[in-house]
């Protein structure tokens, strides 16, 4: 079982642009023509920040078009928030704030034997690294700039650094980076 945290980043290190918008990165067509659909198949817990989360609601599952789907996870989802938060009827969803710790006990349980995917955003996945709980990020790259925006990871890493593990190209847009994240103690 291992922490990972799965996201796409534009070439200057955004997951998104300052109002949280992805449309830089839906451009780039269907997401099953990338390795999310094996990766998806080893997750057994999710967790993911408030951002995240109302952003699914806002474009996925209460879309005013043809195009709403239900919840997208058969997976238990941990959704880190401060606030009061519309759930999702039929969804296993755990709203949860405060110390990850205890949360990431309670996910790992949930998982079993599969990994546990940090959805979003940077700053969560950078409150796991924190704690020494975060093992991999597996960052698909594309081909724009953004300028500004929400970060991919907000953390200074230099040392340890991080392991590159792969390098994986999809289409023309897109190379994914698969990093084993170093910590002291686990440094070879």
């Amino acid at each position: 079982m291992n922490v990972r945290y799965y996201a796409a980043s534009s070439l200057d290190g955004y997951i998104a642009t300052e109002d949280h918008g992805l449309d830089w990165l839906l451009q780039f067509g269907d997401v099953e023509e990338t390795s999310y659909p094996d990766f998806i198949r080893d997750v057994g817990a999710i967790a993911m920040g408030s951002a995240t989360y109302e952003w699914i609601l806002r474009h996925q599952v209460h879309a005013d078009t043809e195009e709403s789907q239900s919840w997208p996870y058969q997976q238990p989802v941990w959704v880190f928030t401060s606030r009061s938060l519309p759930a999702v009827d039929g969804a296993d969803i755990h709203f949860v704030s405060g110390d990850i710790t205890p949360v990431y006990r309670q996910m790992v349980r949930m998982a079993g034997d599969s990994n546990i995917w940090i959805a979003g955003g940077g700053e969560l996945a950078g409150q796991f690294f924190d704690q020494q709980l975060l093992d991999e990020l597996i960052i698909q790259v594309t081909s724009v700039t953004l300028g500004g925006g929400i970060p991919l990871l907000p953390r200074t890493i230099t040392a340890p650094s991080l392991k590159l593990i792969s390098a994986t190209t999809f289409g023309q847009n897109f190379v994914e980076l698969h990093y084993e994240v170093q910590y002291p103690d686990n440094v070879a």
